[in-house]
């Protein structure tokens, strides 16, 4: 079962959760207070960035049909395109930017460079996604409706193709999010008003159609004899930037530690517990400033999913203050080198391809999913009467693991 107390799996009163929710909402004035030119300076100059990146790898693709020039111009080429859609489109559309009153930076009118309609992906995921983060049956992003990616979703036959799907999901990444909005499921059952699906498949043809003009129509032909080449490279920077996206979301939302929640947990749920919630279904990802660059900054999914609309530039600054209150709270900081995550997230999706029956952990107490009823009750924070720390979900976690690693040695 996927957590339905969220303050009980957490061993938190609802007086620490009070107590918390005020720690963070502090961050929050910190860095609102504290906005100022150093922030704009960094996102004008990731514009400039960005722009300098297509224009040089447009321009080099040129001498596409020479090897070593297409290598060059498709390098450049998905460098700007992934530095549009994760530092730029990602956050200037969640509003980080807004307080500056730029025109050309803000979340209401930036169109960013993919299949999706930028209006579409603001209510599926600014709203829906942030809002039910990992709430199975609230949140399309638990597996974008393709997926197994928790045992708490029924096993059907089709999701022995969850390798095969989350590859293909990958390769063409854009085009997921564009038919996320659409809600096919719901369409096929009929409840969604014809009307509004009409409007949204003809924003999303639209949408496609301009993307597909601009990189598969006019930029090759632009580039005259090479314009065959030109056009393969294009196809595999989207791809490269699809496949380098899909990986940076998924080691942000699925490896262990990224935990599932019930709809009856966000029942009259406050701003502190949403606070909780959000810190327990999200994880990170250990690397240095070009990790951090190159993914958004979504490197820190803890915090961007506390503070969505701060400045992304500023979450490694907020990181050290939340992972300070992960260990006065005695709460766990889930984060794990990019490789290491990825690898988990697959390894689940792999798993999860079969039946329950077929794998060993129980839905209570597996790596990609979890519940209170796992402490078998003992969610009740306690203080060591040794070191006086308080104990916590992040010691009683560490305890299990150990009488889960005894048990293994001692079955050898």
């Amino acid at each position: 079962m996927a957590i339905a107390d969220v303050k009980e799996y957490a061993h938190l009163t609802e007086a620490d959760v009070e107590a918390l929710g005020r720690e963070l909402d502090a961050i929050r004035r910190d860095i609102e207070e504290s906005r100022g030119e150093r922030d704009a300076r960094y996102v004008r100059n990731t514009i400039r960035l960005q722009r300098g990146l297509e224009i040089g790898g447009r321009a080099v693709l040129f001498a596409s049909k020479r090897r070593p020039a297409w290598l060059a111009g498709t390098a450049l080429l998905s460098l700007s395109k992934i530095i549009e859609n994760m530092e730029l489109g990602h956050n200037v559309m969640h509003g980080q930017w807004d307080w500056m009153n730029d025109p050309e930076i803000h979340s209401t009118s930036w169109e960013w460079d993919v299949t999706g309609p930028s209006a579409h992906w603001k209510q599926t995921h600014n709203y829906i996604h942030h809002k039910y983060t990992n709430v199975l049956g609230m949140d399309d992003d638990v597996g974008y409706g393709l997926l197994r990616v928790t045992r708490d979703q029924r096993w059907k036959p089709f999701n022995t193709g969850n390798l095969l799907y989350n590859t293909l999901l990958a390769l063409f990444f854009e085009y997921g999010i564009a038919a996320q909005h659409l809600e096919l499921g719901k369409v096929a059952k009929g409840r969604v008003p014809s009307e509004e699906t009409q409007r949204k498949l003809r924003e999303v043809g639209e949408k496609i159609g301009k993307q597909i003009l601009k990189d598969y129509v006019i930029h090759p032909a632009v580039t005259g004899p090479a314009w065959k080449s030109t056009l393969t490279a294009n196809i595999a920077a989207n791809m490269i930037r699809n496949v380098w996206t899909n990986a940076i979301i998924f080691c942000g939302h699925f490896p262990d530690g990224a935990e599932k929640f019930t709809k009856a947990d966000i029942d009259n749920e406050t701003q502190p517990e949403w606070y909780l919630r959000q810190m327990l279904g999200s994880a990170n990802i250990d690397g240095g400033r070009l990790m951090d660059f190159m993914s958004g900054n979504l490197s820190y999914q803890i915090e961007h999913h506390l503070f969505p609309d701060l400045p992304s530039n500023r979450y490694a600054e907020i990181a050290v203050r939340v992972r300070e209150l992960c260990e006065k709270y005695d709460l766990p900081y889930t984060s794990g080198p990019f490789l290491v995550q990825y690898a988990k997230s697959w390894r689940t999706i792999a798993k999860l391809s079969l039946p329950n029956k077929y794998l060993k952990a129980t839905t209570d107490d597996a790596p990609e999913t979890a519940s209170e009823r796992k402490f078998g009750g003992n969610t009740t924070a306690t203080i060591d009467p040794v070191t006086g720390r308080r104990q916590g979900l992040s010691s009683a976690i560490k305890r299990t693991r150990k009488r889960r690693g005894l048990r293994a040695l001692l079955s050898r």
